[in-house]
């Protein structure tokens, strides 16, 4: 996917100042390091194996496969990680590295919380102080996730910047970065950021894919026709990718936040979406959404983990070589899709991953029942129950509440 090192095609680099870029080399150094240790691998699988529950399952959905009646329907089950997401990986390949480099704190940010709090167990099981950084909107629309990244020992900041979502975030979990890097390493939580971040996060998600690979050769005897995953930064859909780049007949999906719909410009589509552009920012270059004078817009999505300005510039290059389509799923199509995986098969998929979901029931029942086709649930959906109860307006979830804030009042 390099072109050369740290760019992939035009995109990526590592614009960032003067006092980083010594910790970055070192960074890089040590990751390239582990990488060529054959015995690093080995130490990250195992601990996956006996950590995290991988394998993850490949489940096929038999229901919506007879449901859709055409293409055969499975689901790469990266919910059941410890922690309930794909965030796992990343962060506990980095904690090893972590070890490596001996250094005693770590730091990261955070939209949907699900990276928090894969982060705060990392640090909780590595012995390493942590602090993670997240905007007022999310920390407010993902309290449960807070709660558990305090109850593990993390501290959490409220950030009150800008549209107070992930971007604002990252701009502050990068200052704190500049002051500490002697001490701290900055666990960056997806395919973006400057070199070697996108390449480090690729490599440890890429064990989705081979995973998906070695499961469906022994389920099918064959790859699958096409996979599909959701896009905000970009790292389970990377993950899920990269061991398919060379299978052209692998069609690959990536499905971004429509939100109210790519008209009303109140979405997080930048590559499926005629909305962003160019530019360089938070370290790295990729297309943003941005205005004419370079500003970056406010991005709107239901899913908290999508709603990015930036995306990774490894799906950036897949892009422009045409290797993955781009689509956009709207919030409304996301919620049914939630409704619809867990009426017919008792899955509940994040929020995030259901935009993965929606596009492929769009194609689905058009596709043969020979057609074969992987969505990667990337996350567990019972830390969204709060948006989506709003959403499919329960009546009795809504008295619960209620009733519950009566009752912390009266004490």
């Amino acid at each position: 996917m390099t072109t050369k090192r740290g760019y992939y095609g035009c995109f990526g680099g590592a614009f960032m100042p003067e006092i980083l870029i010594a910790t970055l080399s070192q960074l890089e150094k040590d990751f390239y390091a582990a990488k060529s240790d054959p015995g690093f691998w080995s130490e990250y699988t195992s601990l996956m194996s006996s950590y995290s529950c991988r394998p993850t399952p490949l489940t096929l959905a038999e229901n919506l496969t007879r449901y859709f009646g055409g293409a055969r329907i499975y689901i790469k089950r990266e919910d059941l990680n410890h922690t309930g997401a794909h965030k796992a990986n990343n962060v506990m390949g980095q904690g090893l590295l972590v070890k490596r480099m001996g250094k005693k704190r770590v730091i990261a940010e955070t939209g949907a919380g699900q990276h928090g709090v894969a982060t705060a167990t990392m640090a909780a099981r590595f012995g390493l102080d942590c602090t993670v950084y997240m905007g007022e909107v999310d920390v407010e629309r993902q309290r449960p996730n807070v709660f558990w990244m305090e109850q593990l020992g993390a501290t959490v900041v409220s950030v009150k910047d800008g549209s107070r979502t992930l971007k604002d975030a990252m701009n502050e979990a990068m200052r704190d970065w500049s002051a500490s890097m002697e001490t701290t390493h900055y666990v960056l939580g997806t395919v973006c950021g400057p070199h070697p971040f996108p390449e480090m996060v690729a490599y440890f998600q890429s064990i989705i894919g081979q995973e998906v690979k070695q499961q469906m050769l022994q389920r099918e005897g064959r790859l699958p026709d096409r996979i599909y995953a959701c896009v905000g930064g970009g790292s389970n859909a990377v993950g899920i990718f990269t061991a398919f780049l060379e299978d052209r007949q692998v069609e690959l999906h990536g499905v971004e936040a429509g939100g109210k719909g790519l008209a009303s410009g109140h979405h997080a589509s930048r590559l499926a979406s005629t909305d962003a552009r160019v530019g360089i920012a938070q370290g790295y270059k990729t297309f943003f959404l941005q205005d004419e004078e370079g500003q970056m817009k406010e991005t709107y999505s239901v899913a908290a983990g999508l709603d990015y300005i930036g995306v990774s510039p490894i799906l950036a290059n897949l892009r422009e070589t045409g290797r993955i389509q781009f689509h956009a799923a709207t919030d409304n199509e996301v919620i049914e899709a939630v409704r619809l995986t867990m009426k017919k098969e008792g899955i509940i998929p994040a929020l995030e991953s259901a935009h993965a979901f929606a596009y492929a029931y769009r194609e689905a029942p058009t596709l043969s029942k020979d057609t074969i086709l992987v969505i990667n649930q990337s996350g567990r959906g019972d830390k969204d129950i709060f948006t989506i109860a709003d959403a499919l307006g329960d009546a009795k979830w809504k008295e619960f509440i209620i009733k519950k804030a009566r009752g912390y009042e009266s004490h």
